[in-house]
């Protein structure tokens, strides 16, 4: 699965089930213990309440806070770990989740600056892509999976979700649904939103 290094990956403000869905969306994957998967998560951010943000604070001494940010203390992998934000956008007290990779000590800074640059844009749109992963994000696990054997041996391993067609439903590539299929899994409210070009 390539994946953009940042990348929002959940529309709206995550409720707390939400967010700890939100944190390994990727558990079902194939091999799940058995390959080192920090790249399916690094880069990866959604929004979350004030509750939420001061809840995980609690929860856990963190590893470090720095003015706006702080991180856990617990690695999910590697040198990935949860960087909770605290951000005033265009007037607004905002707070994110994301996945950063410590061993590149700029990552929180990098990951801070690129949520603000894509929250302050004045029109709410969406790429291509950040419908996928809202998609993606926002299926329940049984409606959604891991090619199979079923599938061509290039595109085993790859995300699918279900879709539903005149002859009934069927697993389908997330990275290969039409603009339609898109536009149909997407909640109404983001449904017809201006697409963006990716960045």
């Amino acid at each position: 699965m390539t994946l953009s290094p940042i990348r929002k990956i959940y529309f709206g403000v995550a409720d707390r089930r939400q967010m700890f869905r939100l944190f390994d969306r990727h558990a079902q994957r194939p091999n799940r213990w058995q390959n080192d998967d920090g790249a399916l998560f690094a880069g990866e951010w959604f929004e979350i309440a004030r509750p939420e943000h001061d809840y995980m604070l609690d929860i856990l001494p963190p590893l470090w806070m720095r003015g706006e940010m702080f991180a856990l203390g617990e690695f999910l992998t590697g040198s990935i770990t949860s960087v909770f934000y605290a951000l005033r956008i265009n007037g607004a007290d905002r707070y994110f989740h994301a996945y950063c990779d410590l061993a590149r000590p700029g990552s929180p800074v990098e990951m801070r600056d690129a949520i603000v640059e894509r929250e302050r844009r004045p029109v709410k749109a969406m790429t291509r892509e950040e419908r996928i992963e809202h998609i993606w994000s926002a299926t329940e696990d049984r409606y959604r999976g891991y090619a199979g054997a079923s599938f061509r041996p290039e595109h085993r391993g790859k995300r699918t979700v279900i879709v539903y067609g005149r002859h009934g439903s069927s697993f389908a590539l997330l990275d290969h649904l039409t603009d339609a299929q898109i536009s149909e899994k997407l909640p109404v409210h983001l449904r017809h939103l201006p697409q963006l070009e990716a960045a």
